[in-house]
């Protein structure tokens, strides 16, 4: 057992290669034992893929093409204020232009390949790419508005025991052209589907303003499969470009990123000046059983997991968001829920409280109701803010938890 605690504390330090080139996210990836670095390229065709691109890197392309710097602005609008599929789309755009951006770009554009619709209106999306994998996405709405659930990743590969995701294995990093297709394919469906656009997506906008507010999608979490930090380029860059004025325009402040606890991507986010909302799933307080539901903490232990989210917090002055999934007989007990107070009490954080989804592959059950609402005024009875998350789409697997359970289309 010190051991593990020497190791938890030492190793992450004790390498440095060509990875480190990122600082600490490179020891990161030097011990999980590969790089992963999703560029914006096209995988079939080795184009370079428009929309994993931010203004300033549109206008360096086309002024690299002998074009006028605006026009790389242009291009930004036209995928992501009007979400177009193709360049023939970009009217504004001169012809000779147009042909020379088929010739040597590309427009990530998933397929959709199959959707089900919960009965609370939730709707998990299978999204198919290039090379033949899917991942899965969700809309979801609030009375605030929608949200996009995200993937960033085909798969996983940090092992949570109670994760759906996960049992499917880990196939590869999502670009972020990918990524942002996520949320354009549901901004467009919310568009044409839900009265705010005609069939071919375009925005109808009211007198009042009140449909073209409801009809957006507002609120961005990466939750999907994958561990958003395992592909940081990509979901960095990926928030970057949904908050651009000149395209979706989406708040950081109703941007959040879930992580299962990699410190040096923690460490590394703070250094980015986003202030997004970091959402940490945590699930134990006690290291022997964090060790055995998130694997990675065998790599990173609370202690230095909770000293990155206190920095977090301090350096970003945002709130850190503890995930929490309540398991039957497993973490649910009162001493789990004063370890727990013990832990996260004394600054700026909240805990959401998860019953347990059910998931066919995994071996947990979900506590009692009565059990969770125990275990939630034990920690405000200590100073903690915490609440329960509301249920949306169990009924059709797109609960946190659920993704990839089932078969459900191509997977």
């Amino acid at each position: 057992m010190l051991l593990r605690r020497i190791l938890c504390y030492s190793v992450v330090h004790s390498k440095q290669g060509d990875q480190g080139r990122h600082g600490d996210q490179g020891d990161w990836f030097y011990i999980m034992g590969s790089i992963y670095k999703a560029g914006p390229v096209n995988r079939d065709t080795e184009k370079v893929d428009l929309k994993g691109l931010l203004p300033g890197e549109l206008g360096d392309f086309v002024t690299g093409l002998g074009e006028a710097r605006y026009r790389g602005l242009q291009i930004f609008q036209w995928i992501h204020q009007k979400q177009v599929k193709s360049f023939d789309e970009m009217t504004n755009l001169p012809r000779g232009l147009r042909n020379r951006l088929a010739e040597e770009a590309s427009l990530t554009n998933l397929s959709e390949l199959a959707r089900q619709v919960s009965e609370d209106g939730t709707i998990k999306f299978l999204f198919g790419l290039a090379d033949g994998n899917a991942v899965e996405a969700v809309r979801m709405e609030y009375e605030h508005g929608f949200a996009a659930c995200v993937s960033t990743q085909v798969g996983c590969r940090m092992g949570c025991a109670f994760c759906a995701t996960g049992h499917g294995g880990f196939e590869r990093n999502l670009s972020t052209g990918e990524i942002v297709d996520q949320v354009l394919r549901i901004q467009a469906d919310l568009r044409s589907k839900d009265g705010a656009g005609d069939d071919e997506g375009r925005e109808k906008r009211p007198e009042n303003g009140e449909g073209s507010r409801k009809q957006r999608v507002g609120n961005v979490v990466l939750m999907g499969s994958g561990e958003p930090l395992d592909n940081y380029d990509a979901s960095v860059k990926f928030m970057r470009i949904i908050n651009d004025p000149n395209g979706l325009g989406i708040s950081y402040r109703r941007i959040t990123l879930s992580t299962c606890g990699l410190v040096h991507g923690i460490r590394r986010l703070a250094s980015e000046g986003l202030p997004i909302t970091l959402s940490v799933s945590l699930h134990a307080a006690r290291d022997e059983l964090r060790d055995e539901l998130v694997p990675i903490n065998r790599r990173f232990c609370i202690a230095e997991l909770m000293q990155a989210c206190r920095e977090y917090a301090e350096s970003t002055r945002r709130r850190v968001t503890f995930e929490y999934i309540l398991l039957k007989g497993v973490n649910d007990g009162d001493a789990d829920a004063l370890a727990l107070a013990s832990l996260v009490g004394g600054f700026l954080s909240h805990v959401n409280l998860i019953p347990l989804n059910p998931v066919e592959s995994a071996e947990f059950e979900r506590p009692e109701p009565s059990r969770v609402r125990r275990f939630q005024r034990i920690l405000e009875d200590h100073g903690v803010q915490a609440t329960i998350r509301r249920e949306l789409g169990s009924d059709i697997d797109a609960a946190c938890g659920q993704l990839r359970s089932r078969s459900f289309g191509r997977s």
